[in-house]
């Protein structure tokens, strides 16, 4: 499933190509994905509109035209392309956005878990966003925060982290790769940690989650970025998916488990 890092990797990718062009048509093939899509409104209010940036808010990529904004979400299994105008349509492709560059942004879902939602008021009120917790790396999101929210909470720190209501962004993967570099079990009670252990994992949630952009996601078994390249990420994990392996800081067999029905892994050596 796509996490933050490869939002943000898809937003990078297709940003040269959509800003300053114009949208010229909007193209529906499949209008039932997660909510369904408002095809009038988008042929309404997007044609002939141009772009005017690219953003992203959670897991959510937000396409800005003059007082309108087109926001998609990639679901579990859902990609955005680049493509020449001519390119062939495949299988599950069911969105896309021509532009008068001569490209085409085409949305490919398998699994139809994905969203194309439309509004012209405030991003802020908008129902899917609302709710959302602060951005992993802005101002808001600081060590003091993760301390004020963990210490109001009894559930295990994993489940804290991945909760968009007090961190975008924070998805399994990443909460695993974040709370073993921070030293902290998944396990342990959030209201249980130290404002030293907030510290740590403060950095490391940012630490983790930058480095997984930079090198481009991770690709597990959906992922790719908007040009057909994979994340490389997953070559720097250090526990997730690595069960019955030997950690590679004390050679202490990763344990996995299954927590608030995630997989989880952790080494119990190094995690306390």
């Amino acid at each position: 499933m796509p996490e933050l890092p490869e939002v943000e990797v898809t937003c990078q990718g297709i940003r040269p190509y959509l800003l300053n062009h114009a949208i010229t048509q909007v193209v529906v093939r499949q209008p039932q994905l997660r909510w369904p899509v408002p095809t009038q409104a988008l042929k309404k209010h997007l044609t002939d509109q141009p772009v005017l940036a690219i953003t992203r808010r959670g897991k959510y990529i937000v396409i800005h035209v003059p007082s309108e904004h087109l926001i998609i979400h990639l679901g579990m299994s859902g990609n955005l392309r680049i493509l020449p105008q001519d390119t062939a349509i495949r299988k599950h492709d069911h969105f896309d956005c021509l532009l008068s560059s001569g490209y085409v942004l085409r949305l490919n879902d398998p699994r139809r878990f994905g969203a194309i939602l439309w509004t012209k008021g405030p991003l802020a009120e908008f129902p899917q966003l609302k709710k959302l917790g602060p951005e992993p790396f802005s101002a808001a999101f600081s060590a003091k925060y993760l301390q004020q929210i963990a210490s109001k909470h009894k559930v295990p720190i994993k489940a804290l982290i991945m909760n968009a209501a007090s961190v975008v962004g924070v998805g399994n993967i990443y909460a695993s790769e974040s709370l073993f570099m921070a030293k902290i079990n998944p396990q342990r009670p959030a209201h249980s940690l130290t404002d030293k252990d907030c510290v740590r994992l403060h950095k490391a949630i940012q630490k983790i989650l930058a480095n997984a952009i930079q090198k481009g996601g991770t690709t597990l078994k959906d992922f790719s970025q908007s040009d057909g390249k994979p994340g490389y990420f997953k070559q720097e994990l250090k526990v997730y998916g690595r069960k019955d392996e030997p950690c590679k800081k004390c050679h202490t067999n990763i344990i996995g488990i299954q927590l608030g029905q995630r997989s989880t892994y952790y080494c119990p050596s190094c995690q306390v």
